[in-house]
């Protein structure tokens, strides 16, 4: 790797380091997964962390056992005495009452956005940018820097069984592992130590990112209750793009070929500038033979590594592809990022299996729950999961479960919804997961609305509510040789799990847990 890859930590004088060693820290909705990784990252930097959620959970639970207290009482305006730094998630809003509490004593608040661009500092940051697959991508190249013996501190907001040994060794789904203050081995040997994040363009959070290297897999119309247009959007992965080191300092940018305004995005950009994509024309090419699920990475025209995947579906393939080009940036074996990605095996809630399950009437049906919630990760998935299972063959269908998240996202995007669609044979709508949108946004649109377009479309569609609804209509409707597919970033979850709690009570055999590599998924047989 020529010397100027070397180096690649930002200089300190682009930010102020969070320096926390000693002091009090106090984070409110820590129990998300980023934040509560954010959290942990802080303790072992000697901070005295602890902090509050809306709702106990198993992410709250696990950081009690660690040591780390959280409340539940956001009522009420109440902070610590002697708190020297408050850090909300982006879910919190300026009139929370511990917020106005913070700000009534004059204590600093930060963003977790602002806390982790200011982590950054001091480190060599990789940021993952896109509209779509960060998650998954930012976990394939922890897990693979991790089996390359890089020793990364990844934050990833979703769990992965992978993350925390690597592929070789997986364990309990986390969302963060804490890795070396230097990179241990590798061309950037001695380098400060990786700390790798999602990017998300939510209110622009990741304006507040210190990254030595970055990717940009797609742009497209999202959040455009902050943004207004897709201009605007693009604009904004400008600025972050804009935000990367310079090439002199080791600065690299990876960059979709297509599908993610590259042009108008790396104007002005004095990172080295590489793109991705299924273009030969592109500095890194990708290859994918579905019927293998083989991917094949060519940078420059030369041979870089090839694997076979375990998880289905071509936005996954070049998830796969674009955590490989990172990994190997920042100094990777090739042959071990093979071996790694062709042992991943996913990330919980994306496109996961949670069984195979025996039906009352006789038969057996597929459950599956996926994050997507925009038309573009629906059409994705639907149709990876409609060519990778083929219930047709076995004469069932692909059921699919969705529950829109946000009304401005669905009001803006109806007609893209609509269209997402076409590989399900039948689709039930909840309600609209209410969070952010104002009341008047809630009441300019419906899980109706939707309902009414996919009809239109001949979709076989219906809007069922409760989710108790939905599990029992769920009953009488799933037949033999179905897929039911449980999609979006609210509470809708829950639907599978009820679903499959249903059906397991009533199993003439007990059920089996099946080890996938990231949770453990649920089969009966």
């Amino acid at each position: 790797m020529p010397s100027a890859q070397r180096s690649l930590a930002p200089a300190p004088a682009q930010s102020v380091p969070l320096e926390v060693s000693g002091r009090k820290v106090y984070l409110i909705g820590i129990g998300g997964c980023g934040m509560a990784g954010l959290a942990r990252m802080l303790r072992a930097r000697a901070g005295l962390v602890e902090g509050s959620d809306a709702y106990p959970g198993e992410a709250t639970e696990a950081l009690e056992r660690d040591g780390i207290p959280v409340g539940h009482d956001q009522s009420r305006a109440w902070l610590p005495d002697a708190c020297d730094l408050v850090i909300t998630s982006a879910a919190i809003k300026p009139d929370h009452p511990q917020v106005l509490e913070a700000r009534r004593r004059g204590m600093p608040v930060l963003t977790y956005a602002e806390a982790l661009g200011r982590c950054m500092v001091g480190r060599t940051g990789v940021a993952l940018a896109g509209t779509h697959g960060k998650s998954t991508t930012t976990a394939m190249l922890g897990a693979v820097l991790v089996d390359a013996g890089l020793d990364p501190t990844v934050i990833v907001g979703a769990t992965c069984g992978q993350l925390a040994g690597g592929t070789a060794k997986p364990g309990a789904p986390v969302g963060f592992r804490l890795g070396g203050a230097t990179i241990p081995r590798g061309t950037l040997a001695g380098e400060p130590g990786l700390l790798l994040a999602e990017a998300c363009e939510f209110n622009r959070s990741f304006h507040n990112y210190q990254p030595a290297v970055a990717s940009i897999s797609s742009v497209e119309a999202d959040h455009l209750d902050i943004y207004g247009s897709l201009d605007a959007v693009v604009e904004a992965f400008r600025q972050f793009a804009l935000r990367v080191a310079p090439a002199d300092r080791g600065g690299r940018l990876l960059i979709a070929h297509r599908g993610a305004h590259r042009q108008e995005v790396t104007a002005g950009v004095t990172a080295r500038v590489e793109t991705i994509g299924l273009d030969p024309e592109a500095d890194w090419t990708i290859g994918i033979d579905p019927s293998e699920q083989r991917v094949t990475l060519r940078r420059s025209g030369d041979h870089t590594a090839a694997w076979t995947m375990r998880i289905p579906g071509a936005h996954n393939a070049i998830n796969s592809a674009t955590a490989a080009a990172l990994a190997i940036i920042l100094g990777a074996d090739p042959g071990i990022v093979e071996a790694s990605l062709s042992a991943f095996a996913g990330v919980d809630r994306r496109m996961q299996n949670l069984g195979r399950l025996p039906l009352p009437r006789g038969g057996w049906v597929k459950v599956y729950d996926d994050y997507g919630h925009h038309p573009t990760e629906v059409e994705s998935t639907l149709r990876a999961l409609r060519q990778f299972e083929r219930p047709e063959d076995q004469g069932g269908r692909l059921i699919c479960v969705f529950q829109p998240h946000q009304h401005s996202r669905t009001r803006h995007l109806l007609d893209e919804f609509a269209a997402s669609f076409g590989s399900a044979d039948i689709v039930i709508v909840p309600h609209i997961y209410f969070v952010r949108d104002s009341i008047a946004e809630k009441q300019s649109v419906s899980s109706a609305d939707l309902v009414d377009r996919l009809r239109a479309r001949g979709v076989r569609a219906m809007h069922l509510y409760p989710f108790e609804a939905i599990v029992e209509h769920l009953d009488t409707l799933v037949r033999d040789g179905d897929v039911v597919a449980v999609m979006g970033a609210g509470p809708v979850w829950q639907v599978a799990r009820g679903y499959i709690e249903r059906l397991v009570g009533r199993a003439a055999r007990p059920p089996v847990m099946v080890d996938s590599g990231r949770s453990r998924s649920l089969a009966v047989g």
